[in-house]
């Protein structure tokens, strides 16, 4: 990452603490092998292959928090300028509005401004991750059986924030120069999510069929190809 990037993508404009694993585990190795595959130049289809000889649910764990910790970042960057006065309604453009749900507080789907429902799902996510009933991080403490189900869920919801930020903010990543490191993030998540069939196609399809604001070159010459 430049200099110029590193200014931009501080620790003072994370949206939410990162998640860090614990050196010496298994799923901090994974996490330095991921990472040394992507600083590497290697092929963004191959490095998110499983690794032979490793275990699908450390593989998928590792990778949702490293996006969970990305996407916060990318959010951060451009969550002042999203406000309750700007984005009265968490959409990605006029024909996707996304309502929040979390079977406690919200127990129908709730129609939210895009600040509100961005703060009530990384909170919602850190719960997740924190979790070591649903995360464990001790050596031979087994996943949960609905682990892949709860993680689906925890990128699809992600994904969101991906979509409410091409369509409403890109303009911001733009003039910070940044829209190569968010497009490459955006790359390796799709990538990821679908090798491992992680996310329906279905919730793709806002940044396929819109073609509205700033983001919309962007959209029409890297996404849609990478989506076809």
């Amino acid at each position: 990452m430049s200099i110029a990037l590193k200014q931009v993508f501080n620790k003072d404009k994370t949206f939410r603490p990162k998640r860090k694993f614990e050196p010496g585990t298994q799923r901090f190795e994974l996490h330095k092998r991921a990472q040394a595959s992507l600083n590497s130049g290697v092929d963004l289809k191959a490095a998110v292959q499983l690794p032979s000889g490793e275990d699908q649910n450390d593989w998928v764990a590792v990778h949702v928090v490293d996006f969970f910790n990305r996407i916060n970042l990318i959010y951060g960057t451009v969550c002042e300028f999203c406000t309750e006065r700007t984005c009265p309604v968490m959409s990605g453009g006029p024909k996707y509005e996304y309502r929040w749900q979390d079977d406690m507080k919200y127990k129908k789907p709730t129609a939210l401004s895009a600040p509100q429902y961005m703060n009530l799902l990384m909170d919602w996510i850190e719960v997740q991750i924190n979790n070591e009933d649903i995360f464990p991080t001790s050596v031979g403490v087994p996943f949960p059986k609905n682990f892949l189900q709860i993680c689906k869920k925890i990128l699809c919801r992600l994904f969101r924030v991906f979509v409410h930020v091409y369509i409403h903010h890109f303009d911001r990543i733009i003039l910070m120069g940044a829209e190569a490191h968010v497009n490459t993030c955006y790359k390796h998540f799709y990538y990821f999510v679908t090798e491992l069939n992680l996310i329906d196609r279905k919730e793709l399809e806002p940044l396929v069929s819109t073609h509205l604001g700033s983001a919309t070159c962007y959209i029409q010459l890297f996404l849609i190809p990478l989506l076809r």
